[in-house]
């Protein structure tokens, strides 16, 4: 495929988590026509007003958007946000319940008006909810997808930069499984340049050990936490990762990104959603599966896809 000209985004929700899609979309230029759906019409035609009102500064792409599903027509990507949020204390499978019974009644609206559109996730539990959105619309994997660990492997490969001394580019890891609290490194398979990360010396002194290792993924699993009991919110991070996939498939990029689909048999896993390196580009998303797991790896993927299991069947999904 190539990438979509004249392309159309319509992101699905106007709260702090869609509109920093929006903005992020509009800044990055990733699409030609940028539309916001919420059915909050005073709140989203507000959202809508003041990013017009910067459009002049952010090139080609324009905005609009409001309450009638009309602004979803013929998108090619569909970015659904909407849903209840997660508050303090709350994890995000605490939140499945609402937010499955909201896709399942927007899911067929939204096909009907973008039948060709790839949908993208974001929502939380993203997991459990793309497991719902690809059942309910029929549409096979590649193209309902979510967001999965994007902004998780961001977290760690920043806090990994830091310590190394490198550039972000530099790090090459990835966070797997649930987005959420069973998520972890593929360690085995994380290098700096070419160099294996146990490996990587800074003036001859080995820069990581196993322990610090430990306390590094804790503090990405748990980012999101922090941010949300001082903010309220986690927005700017997840806006910008989804427009990063957004553009992925918009330039056909075929770019690898731990986004999060339906997997069929790997390593032994089938019916849910986990997120696995993936080629990302115009057709969707594909997960590559060829990654290589250690055995330990490999036991810690099936223990969060058992996870996810045991609230699809609590919720029927």
């Amino acid at each position: 495929m190539s990438a979509i000209e004249n392309s159309t985004l319509a992101i699905v929700g106007a709260g702090s988590v869609g509109t920093a899609t929006a903005y992020a979309a509009m800044i990055r230029g990733v699409a030609r026509h940028v539309r916001l759906y919420d059915i909050d019409e005073a709140k989203v035609q507000a959202e809508v007003l003041d990013l017009a009102h910067g459009s002049q500064f952010t090139g080609a792409t324009d905005i609009d958007g409001g309450a009638d599903l009309a602004h979803v027509e013929g998108a090619d990507v569909v970015v659904i946000t909407a849903g209840a949020k997660q508050r303090p204390g709350q994890t995000r499978l605490d939140l499945a319940g609402t937010n499955v019974e909201i896709l399942r009644s927007m899911m067929p609206q939204l096909l009907e008006r973008a039948p060709e559109a790839i949908y993208l996730l974001v929502t939380n539990p993203c997991d459990v909810l793309t497991v719902a959105a690809q059942r309910v619309s029929g549409l096979p994997p590649h193209r309902v997808f979510s967001s999965g660990t994007v902004l998780d492997t961001a977290r760690l490969r920043w806090k990994l930069a830091q310590r190394a001394g490198v550039a972000r580019s530099s790090v090459h890891a990835h966070i797997v499984g649930e987005h959420g609290d069973t998520e972890f490194p593929l360690w085995s398979a994380a290098t700096i340049g070419v160099t294996p990360l146990l490996e990587w010396e800074r003036q001859g002194q080995r820069v990581f050990e196993p322990r610090e290792l430990a306390t590094l993924t804790d503090e990405v699993r748990n980012a999101a936490y922090q941010v949300i009991a001082g903010k309220g919110a986690t927005n700017y991070g997840i806006g910008l990762s989804a427009v990063r996939i957004v553009e992925a498939i918009l330039r056909d990029e075929h770019a690898i990104l731990p986004v999060s689909s339906v997997v069929d048999d790997f390593l032994g896993i089938s019916g849910t959603a986990l997120s696995l390196p993936s080629v990302v580009s115009a057709g969707g998303a594909q997960p590559v599966l060829t990654t290589p797991f250690s055995d330990a790896e490999a036991q810690l993927l099936r223990s969060s896809a058992q996870t996810l299991l045991s609230v699809q069947a609590s919720l029927g999904v």
